[in-house]
């Protein structure tokens, strides 16, 4: 499946979307770096602490892998930004509601603790809200490419709303009164018979 990309080369929502990738991607890679800077057990739940949170090398990796994912498409940018921060995101919230349930089970194989849980809520609708940034919202502007995309008809009127207004007048010259016409009033026609 091929993404469709709306966003000109230069539309200030590229920006966002690059940023958000970036920043959250790079906090990932610290904290997978972090996990395996002290040598953790694969899949151990003895509760070794990074940066406030339990760890284990399974979620150094993940962490790794996800902030890899992030930062690519921080690099490729546009649509697939937008998109991959949504659905990254969104597997963030989902794994804090999962965690939410299996904390202090066996089922908890990646050594999730409730500051885990709470991380993975906030960092999952930071990325989600980076990701929908200017593209799901009732009032989107009319220069918006998601807007033209969900409106083509009237962005289409608009665009030759424009171009006519564009065109009718050329830069830097005066509009002038039209020449005045003839006298065509019926007092002005019957006078001199």
């Amino acid at each position: 499946m091929r993404l469709k990309n709306e966003l000109p080369m230069d539309h200030h929502l590229a920006t966002v979307y690059r940023w958000g990738a970036g920043l959250c991607g790079c906090i990932l890679l610290v904290f997978g770096c972090l996990g395996f800077a002290d040598a953790l057990s694969p899949f151990g739940t003895s509760g070794d602490r990074i940066a406030g949170m339990t760890t284990n090398t399974t979620l150094s990796v993940v962490s790794l892998v996800v902030g890899l994912v992030l930062l690519v498409a921080a690099a490729v940018g546009g649509n697939v930004a937008s998109t991959v921060n949504m659905v990254v995101g969104g597997s963030f919230l989902l794994s804090g509601f999962y965690h939410l349930f299996v904390l202090d089970r066996p089922a908890n194989f990646l050594d999730f603790g409730m500051t885990n849980v709470m991380f993975s809520f906030a960092m999952g609708l930071l990325i989600v809200t980076f990701g929908m940034y200017g593209r799901v919202s009732s009032k989107l502007s009319h220069d918006n490419p998601y807007w033209r995309r969900r409106h083509p008809r009237q962005a289409a009127a608009e665009s030759l709303a424009r171009r006519r207004a564009a065109t009718a007048l050329p830069v830097g010259a005066e509009r002038t009164a039209p020449p005045a016409l003839p006298n065509t009033s019926s007092s002005g026609r019957g006078g001199d018979r």
